[in-house]
């Protein structure tokens, strides 16, 4: 008996000096973090039981709403509730007051309670900082939905599925997030960071997620994606049945999905008389657009020319790696080629984004793009980098082209035409 209270005493010593270690986040002081909940125009700090942001100044944002409100007891807050409806993009941020060492965590584990009470029309991230600039997310939008209305879940996420070479631990001011899209309403208890490894969630491996054929799985994509794909499959089939098969294919992202709305009245002047068809999904990165032609999208064709440009959204929505964006655009080229082997590919740069030329984002494309250029053969595929004509001479994006520095208004897509003409013209009269 003696020797059992012995070992039961040694073991409750070693739960109590690792949980010593693990760094905690909730429970904690009402003044121990600072609490923010906001989206992409305004922020606003909880200082009290509860706070709402002021809504977005948009038309759009009219009915858009974020706030946050903490369950206090004893002097700290135990738990958080964020809710957050008619939003593209909102957070709740956890951020230390000075920076936070990590790499004693860097092995082991973010692990959290959540309670998820509404989320049929949204979806929900988890961040964590990784340095300067350096924010990465893991969606959590299908386990989560499963568990609404089900009361709360531990949530153990490994810190490798926050990490990418050069991430820096060692400053992190975001030891904690959470991101929510659509409307949704859900609450967050017994956050912290733990030194040890236990089982939990699975990550994408951000090493192959490029090349990883996926449908986009985000909230506001969930109703209209696989749907819209079908209705490219029909719309291929029309063109067949008719006799009118298209001559140029474009495959991308909502920038090419926009030859169906800004620039229609180019597209129906310039492509629609070679019955063109655009294989544009928004928000689509180079694993979506691979998932869409392996499920048919091109099979049975036989265009003269294929024009592709994606990868923004690569960069967007997770900052990635340019030599991984460029692994996922190869890939899309080889499937092109073994599906197409008669069309002649005309690659594109990946249009310039944000308003000045240091913009990170536009940094990041800027690297992809001197990569991709490589895969130029002069043969099948051909590369044009068509930036400079969208671009004011010093290097600025005008809002007169790009309204919302990413996407093109209607005089966007006429420069992108008249841009890119002689090349298309080129490639379409050497076509076998």
């Amino acid at each position: 008996m003696q020797y059992r209270n012995l070992i039961a005493s040694a073991l409750l010593a070693a739960t109590v000096l690792a949980h010593a270690q693990d760094l905690v986040i909730l429970p904690a002081p009402t003044d121990a973090w600072r609490v923010t909940v906001g989206h992409w125009e305004a922020q606003a700090e909880l200082t009290s039981d509860g706070v709402v942001a002021p809504a977005p100044k948009a038309d759009h944002g009219g009915n858009a709403f974020a706030g946050a409100s903490a369950h206090v007891g004893a002097g700290r807050r135990d738990a958080l509730t964020f809710e957050w409806r008619d939003l593209w993009q909102s957070m709740l941020r956890i951020e230390s007051r000075k920076p936070l060492d990590l790499r004693p965590y860097a092995d082991g584990m973010l692990e959290f309670d959540l309670d998820v009470g509404v989320l049929a029309q949204g979806g929900v991230s988890v961040k964590l900082g990784c340095g300067a600039g350096c924010e990465r997310a893991v969606n959590l939008l299908e386990p989560a939905r499963g568990w609404a209305g089900k009361g709360w879940q531990h949530v153990a996420l490994s810190m490798s599925c926050f990490a990418r070479e050069g991430a820096d631990f060692s400053a992190v001011t975001l030891p904690f997030g959470l991101e929510g899209t659509g409307s949704g309403r859900v609450s967050v208890a017994n956050v912290r960071l733990t030194r040890a490894s236990v089982p939990g969630l699975a990550c994408p491996d951000y090493r192959s997620e490029s090349v990883t054929p996926a449908m986009l799985n985000e909230s506001w994509s969930i109703d209209w994606w696989k749907p819209r794909h079908e209705q490219k499959l029909e719309e291929k089939r029309q063109l067949l049945a008719a006799g009118t098969p298209p001559e140029v294919v474009f495959i991308g992202d909502s920038i090419t999905q926009g030859w169906e709305k800004e620039g229609r009245e180019v597209w129906q002047r310039h492509f629609a008389p070679l019955h063109g068809l655009a294989l544009g999904f928004g928000g689509d990165r180079t694993e979506n657009a691979l998932w869409r032609l392996q499920h048919g999208e091109i099979d049975g064709l036989a265009p003269k020319a294929v024009v592709l440009m994606i990868g923004t959204n690569n960069s967007g929505h997770r900052a990635e790696n340019p030599e991984t964006t460029a692994a996922g655009i190869k890939r899309l080229l080889d499937e092109i080629r073994r599906r197409l082997p008669n069309a002649q590919v005309l690659l594109l740069a990946i249009f310039p984004r944000g308003e000045k030329p240091d913009d990170f984002l536009r940094g990041i494309n800027q690297r992809v793009n001197q990569i991709i250029q490589g895969y130029a053969d002069g043969r099948q595929i051909h590369f044009l980098d068509i930036g400079a004509a969208l671009l004011q001479p010093d290097g600025t994006l005008s809002k007169e082209v790009m309204p919302d520095l990413l996407h093109p208004n209607e005089r966007g897509y006429e420069i992108w035409q008249r841009a890119m003409a002689p090349t298309l013209q080129q490639l379409m009269g050497v076509a076998r």
